[in-house]
């Protein structure tokens, strides 16, 4: 079992139809303060690469696995102590319930992609909705992580980065770390 923390699961990933959201979605959990990701669905190297390659140029922790049986690694989370957080618009409102999910256990946090099975419903020990309207799963999972750590992983400093940006008025500015 995963050290505490908030980790993500992404079912049901489509190499052709998804390959953008999905890699959205690990970037927006990397970024926002998860320490990982899993997917299921259509095993994708060359994503599992590209997310890698952000990682290892701006930091981390972070990992990224395929989990060809998301249902048994749902089931094996649980048995192991961890916690299941799924986000879905038909959920409880995110203000009503955020302070049911545990801090001191590993949390995993799933998200869908085609249509979500029941039984993810029933094996969450809790459904979030951010709000109850059709939304993106993307936008969903960063809302819920900046609630989650209160707005702190938005000024977090990245263990390992190579590349960091210099805050601006205009233009870019990153700087190689090390050659300030």
């Amino acid at each position: 079992m995963p050290e505490p923390g908030i980790y993500v699961l992404r079912l049901s990933h489509r190499r052709e139809r998804d390959k953008r959201i999905t890699t959205h979605v690990m970037l927006t959990a990397r970024a926002f303060g998860a320490r990982g990701v899993f997917y299921s669905g259509d095993e994708d190297p060359k994503m599992e690469e590209k997310v890698r390659d952000v990682v290892a140029r701006w930091g981390g922790p972070f990992e990224v696995r395929y989990e060809p049986n998301w249902l048994a690694f749902m089931r094996r989370w649980k048995e192991g102590g961890g916690f299941i957080c799924h986000l879905t618009m038909y959920g409880l409102h995110i203000d009503d319930c955020l302070s049911e999910v545990p801090r001191d256990r590993p949390v995993l946090v799933v998200v869908g992609s085609e249509k979500v099975p029941r039984v993810v419903y029933e094996l969450a020990d809790l459904n979030v909705a951010i709000g109850h309207q059709p939304h993106s799963e993307v936008a969903a999972l960063a809302i819920f992580l900046d609630r989650f750590f209160s707005g702190a992983e938005l000024r977090r400093e990245f263990q390992g980065a190579k590349l960091k940006i210099i805050p601006s008025r205009r233009g870019k500015r990153v700087i190689r770390l090390g050659e300030q």
